[in-house]
């Protein structure tokens, strides 16, 4: 086997285990949520804690390959990840399991990152979309395969096994990473940008804090404080990153047209059905009384539909066009997620399956043009960079997703308390298509 190849599969292989943590334990939540007794907005922190934890250390992580070499990196983060993992399986209350997550964010957040700016340095030109293809193919049966078996899990045993489950991967990861990968470094090495790690990682713990403060309808003071450490924290980082030859997210790259363009659409449909998916979930779950493992499985329809999707990219792109591409997935998928405000019982649940089918597709479009696209104009030298970018958006977009809906939801909820439940569901849904289809106006800023 190439080196090449070794490398493509250890980051393969973290990256599945990534989508894994988001998937898998978003179908356990109902269980975590009664034996904790959580809202939907707490129970959505075990997500958001270890994708905090992703996006707080993805920014360090090409300091630290350098500092360190990569393969010392990688062994050390997913040795913490295996311990972390074990821990949030035992956890007996729900602040231990929010720590847990948390270091179990900070430790995989190095996988993705470091292991995709080697991959992208040994794949040139076509190679590189094709192994973006592998990449989001890897995506898809994560969250294909992943809910289903999770509930199956939970129905027959407990939601603590969704968790214990990952560790048999993670110790072959460790294993891959230390019989075939290299101690090598991506780039010169610089010292590391402490101040701008501080500034990024207090506006995206403020960001999400607010985000959670507006759905649990705190106290107008906290939630005002919360905006304004948002704004300070972010406008503060933007200042200093504008004045500093080598930050350590160099916003400059933004000015990137396909960069920028992937990052809005990557919020708007990737992110945004990360958060229809949980609250589908609570739907299916506590209104329709639909099993775990029933509710889980209609993922495999949107991951098949995904899969076709990503083939027809992979064959196409280059006749179709990124925009023409980018126009159809968000439509195809803003329609899919209107789709599930059509549901009113067991035996609407058609509407499930074409709401799931369409949302895969139009996914599918989606998260496979922009991988190939984000990072397409980017030489050797700035790939690392970019693909911290690229990074940081993949993950806080997933959270970002999740975090918007329910809070709206919530909002919802108390604002008109006239509403049935099931109402409830399909205004959130409607809106969440509105929100999904804003791409589709700066999308003109491609060319054809």
């Amino acid at each position: 086997m190439q080196y090449r190849s070794k490398v493509a599969c250890i980051f393969l292989l973290g990256f599945f285990i990534d989508c894994i943590n988001i998937f898998m334990s978003a179908i356990a939540f109902p269980a975590m949520s009664t034996l904790f007794q959580l809202t939907q907005v707490e129970a959505a922190w075990i997500s958001n804690s270890y994708i905090l934890g992703l996006c707080l250390i993805i920014p360090m992580s090409i300091g630290l390959a350098n500092l360190f070499n990569t393969r010392r990196v990688l062994l050390g983060s997913t040795a913490i990840f295996a311990l972390s993992s074990f821990m949030v399986g035992s956890a007996d209350s729900f602040n231990s399991l929010v720590i847990w997550r948390f270091i179990q964010g900070l430790s995989g957040g190095l996988i993705i990152p470091v292991g995709q700016a080697l991959t992208f340095n040994l794949y040139q030109g076509n190679d590189r979309v094709k192994i973006s293809t592998l990449i989001m193919m890897t995506a898809l049966i994560a969250p294909a395969l992943s809910p289903m078996l999770g509930g199956w899990v939970i129905d027959i045993s407990s939601w603590r096994w969704v968790f214990y489950s990952h560790l048999p991967m993670i110790l072959l990861l460790l294993l891959l990473i230390y019989i075939w990968l290299k101690p090598e470094q991506l780039g010169t090495l610089q010292r590391p940008d402490y101040c701008g790690i501080l500034l990024i990682s207090l506006a995206l713990s403020s960001l999400l804090i607010c985000l959670t403060l507006l759905g649990q309808s705190q106290s107008t003071l906290s939630i005002a404080f919360a905006v304004f450490s948002t704004v300070l924290f972010s406008g503060a980082y933007i200042y200093y990153a504008k004045r500093h030859t080598s930050p350590v997210v160099e916003l400059k790259l933004l000015k990137n047209i396909k960069l920028k363009v992937s990052i809005w659409v990557y919020l708007a449909v990737p992110g945004v059905f990360t958060g229809v998916n949980i609250l589908s979930i609570f739907l299916l779950h506590d209104v329709l009384h639909l099993t775990a493992a029933q509710t889980g499985s209609f993922m495999l329809l949107y991951a098949f539909m995904a899969l076709v999707a990503m083939l027809l990219v992979r064959r196409y792109y280059q006749q179709f066009t990124a925009k023409k591409l980018f126009y159809a997935a968000v439509i195809i998928h803003s329609l899919g997620i209107l789709s599930l405000a059509w549901v009113e019982s067991t035996q609407s649940v058609v509407w499930v399956s074409v709401a799931y089918l369409a949302m895969g597709f139009g996914g599918g479009l989606a998260a496979n043009t922009a991988q190939s696209t984000a990072l397409l104009d980017f030489p050797e030298q700035l790939l690392p960079q970019a693909s911290v970018i690229w990074n940081i958006n993949r993950q806080i977009s997933f959270s970002l997703g999740s975090a918007v809906l329910l809070m709206l939801f919530y909002l919802l909820q108390q604002k008109l308390p006239q509403l049935q439940l099931l109402q409830l569901y399909h205004l959130i849904f409607i809106i969440a298509a509105l929100i999904g289809s804003l791409p589709i106006f700066i999308l003109y800023q491609l060319k054809d």
